[in-house]
C-alpha cells in the first residue's frame, strides 16, 4: 500500500505494481491512483464501500474514492474498445475471455511510479488494434484537500472513446446522508431519494442491505461544474467538486455507502488530449 500524509490524514492507495494489491483489483476501476480509504488521525476511516466493513470485497464493488475507464457504454453496453473481447481497457491492460467466456486480465498496464512530496503520479501507456493512449493521474495531499487529476493523450491511429466516472464510497450515519447540490441541478421523482427546495438530496428510507438500494440520474444543468457538500458521521461535512460539466452523474447507495458519480463520456481524436480533476475538501471532525 502506499500512503500520502498530512498533519491530520493519510490516504491509502493500492499499488499497480505490487502483485499483492491485485487481490483488489478488478476490472471496473483503474489500477493507478486507486484510493482505498482516507483516514483522519482522530476520527479514523473517513469512506466507506458497498461491502464495508468487509476488507476484502469483491472487486467490482471495491471500496474507498476509486475511478474507472468503462470497457462498455453506459446503458447501452455497447463495447469501448474492445473488439471480440479482446483489446485493453483504459488503466488496467489487456484483456481476452477465460475458458468459462468471462473477460480476465492477461497483461496488466506497465506503471511507472513517482513520488515527491504531497504527490504520487501514475503514468502508462497502452496500445492494441490502432487503439493507443498515455494517461497520468496525480493524487495530492494538500492540509484537509485532496485533488485527483487525470490526463489521457490518444496516441494511437483510431478515435479513442474515453468513457470514465468516479466512485466516491461516502459513509453513511445510521443508513442515511445528505447532499447539498447546485441549485441549477435537478433530480425527477424517484422512491429512493427527495431533493428539497434547498436543493438538498435526502434518502426517502434506510435501505436495508447490499442489494437493497437505489440508482437514478441527476438531471446536469449546462456549463454547470459539480459542488457536492456531503454530511459525514464523523466530520462536519465533505466538499467533493470537478473542474468540468459532467455530461452524466446518477447517484446510487445501499445499507453500507453513497455515491455520486460524475460521468465523462466522449471521443478523442488522434493526437488530442483531455485533463480533468476532482477535489476532496474535509471539514474538522465533529
Amino acid at each position: 500500500m502506499l500512503t500520502l500524509n498530512d498533519s491530520t490524514l493519510t490516504v491509502d492507495i493500492l499499488d499497480p505494481t505490487d502483485a499483492t494489491a491485485c487481490a483488489h483489483q478488478g476490472l471496473r476501476y483503474c489500477w493507478g491512483g486507486y484510493i482505498w480509504q482516507v483516514r483522519d488521525t482522530k476520527a479514523g476511516e473517513l469512506f466507506s464501500g458497498a461491502e464495508y466493513p468487509n476488507p476484502n470485497p469483491r472487486p467490482f464493488n471495491g471500496q474507498g474514492l476509486p475511478e474507472s475507464f468503462r470497457h462498455a457504454e453506459l446503458g447501452t453496453n455497447r463495447p469501448l474498445i474492445l473488439e471480440n473481447s479482446r483489446g485493453f481497457i483504459i488503466g488496467i491492460g489487456h484483456v481476452e475471455p477465460d475458458n468459462a467466456g468471462q473477460l480476465a486480465v492477461t497483461a496488466p498496464c506497465a506503471w511507472t511510479v513517482t513520488r515527491s512530496p504531497g504527490t504520487i503520479e501514475f503514468c502508462t501507456g497502452q496500445s492494441g488494434d490502432g487503439y493507443a493512449c498515455q494517461l497520468t493521474r496525480r493524487l495530492t495531499l494538500d492540509g484537509r484537500t485532496l485533488t485527483s487529476a487525470t490526463s489521457l493523450t490518444n496516441t494511437g491511429g483510431r478515435p479513442l472513446p474515453l468513457h470514465w466516472f468516479a466512485h466516491p464510497f461516502f459513509a453513511l450515519a445510521d443508513r442515511l446522508l445528505t447532499c447539498d447540490l447546485p441549485a441549477s441541478w435537478g433530480m425527477a421523482e424517484n422512491p429512493g431519494f427527495a431533493l428539497d427546495a434547498a436543493h438538498r438530496l435526502t434518502f426517502r428510507r434506510r435501505f436495508e442491505s447490499i442489494d437493497d438500494g437505489h440508482f437514478e440520474k441527476l438531471v446536469v444543468a449546462r456549463g454547470t461544474v459539480l459542488r457536492a457538500v456531503v454530511s459525514h458521521p464523523k466530520l462536519t461535512g465533505i466538499v467533493f467538486s470537478t473542474d468540468f460539466t459532467p455530461d452524466v452523474c446518477p447517484v446510487w447507495g445501499n445499507c453500507n455507502t453513497w455515491s455520486i458519480e460524475p460521468y465523462l463520456a466522449t471521443e478523442l481524436a488522434p493526437g488530442s488530449h483531455r485533463a480533468w480533476q476532482l477535489r476532496y475538501e474535509f471539514g474538522p471532525v465533529a
